[in-house]
C-alpha cells in the first residue's frame, strides 16, 4: 500500500519538526511539505495534494479553522485532523463542523498518536461522546422529519450506529457485517449526503429523528 501523504501545517517550527520526527519513524506516512499559516496550507494542498492535513487550530493570516472551511470546499476529499494543545471542546467542535475529520492532542504519547492517526487515514475513528453531547447542544431545536432521506435500510442503521459513537469495529459486530462493508457503507452515505464526518452525520440522523 503506497504511504499516506501528510501536509503539516503550525506555525510554530518546533511543532512541526516534533511531528515530522514521529512520523519519520514509520513507512505509513510520507510528509510532502509543511505550512506556517493557513493560507500556506491551502496554497500547498493545491499544489502538494496531501491525503491527510494535520492542522494547528492558532496561526497567522488565515488561522487552522478558516483553512479547514476554505481547503473542504476545494478539496472535499483531503482529510484534516486538528492538531491541538488545548482539548477546548468549542474549538475542536467548530472545526468538526467545518469539515475536520477529528483532532489528535499534541501532548499524547507518540505511539497512541501514530495510532489514532492510522484510524483517521482508514476511516475508522468512532466519535466522542463528548463531541455527540455538543451536537445535540448545538442542534436542540432542530429535529424535522425521517422523509425524504436517501439511504437505504442498511444504510440508515449505520448511520444510527454511528450517531450512537459507535467504532466501525462496533458496528460490523452489532449489524453481523464485516468491517469493509461498514467502510464501504460510510463512504456512500458520505458521499450521498454529501457530508464530511461523523459529526455532521451525526447532525444529519438528529434532525432527520434517526436518533433520539
Amino acid at each position: 500500500m503506497q504511504p499516506f501523504r501528510i501536509l503539516i501545517a503550525d506555525d510554530h517550527s518546533h511543532a512541526r519538526e516534533g511531528i515530522r520526527e514521529i512520523l519519520e519513524e514509520y513507512n505509513d506516512f510520507l510528509i510532502v511539505g509543511e505550512a506556517k499559516n493557513g493560507e500556506e496550507a491551502i496554497r500547498l494542498t493545491e499544489e502538494l495534494m496531501p491525503d491527510i492535513i494535520l492542522m494547528d487550530i492558532n496561526m497567522p493570516v488565515i488561522d487552522g479553522l478558516e483553512a479547514t472551511k476554505k481547503i473542504k470546499f476545494l478539496f472535499p476529499y483531503v482529510k484534516i485532523v486538528i492538531i491541538t494543545v488545548s482539548d477546548d471542546i468549542t474549538d475542536l467542535f467548530d472545526a468538526l463542523k467545518k469539515g475536520a475529520q477529528g483532532y489528535l492532542l499534541k501532548n499524547i504519547q507518540s505511539d497512541t498518536w501514530l495510532e489514532h492517526l492510522r484510524a483517521f487515514a482508514l476511516d475508522e475513528v468512532p466519535m466522542s461522546k463528548e463531541i455527540a453531547l455538543q451536537v445535540l447542544k448545538e442542534f436542540p431545536q432542530s429535529k424535522t422529519t425521517k422523509e425524504n432521506i436517501p439511504l437505504s435500510t442498511r444504510e440508515i442503521e449505520v448511520l444510527q450506529l454511528v450517531a450512537k459513537g459507535l467504532s466501525n469495529k462496533e458496528i460490523s459486530k452489532t449489524l453481523f457485517i464485516s468491517e469493509h462493508t461498514v467502510k464501504s457503507h460510510l463512504k456512500n452515505i458520505l458521499s450521498k449526503l454529501h457530508l464530511d464526518n461523523r459529526v455532521q452525520l451525526t447532525n444529519y440522523a438528529f434532525k432527520k429523528g434517526l436518533i433520539d
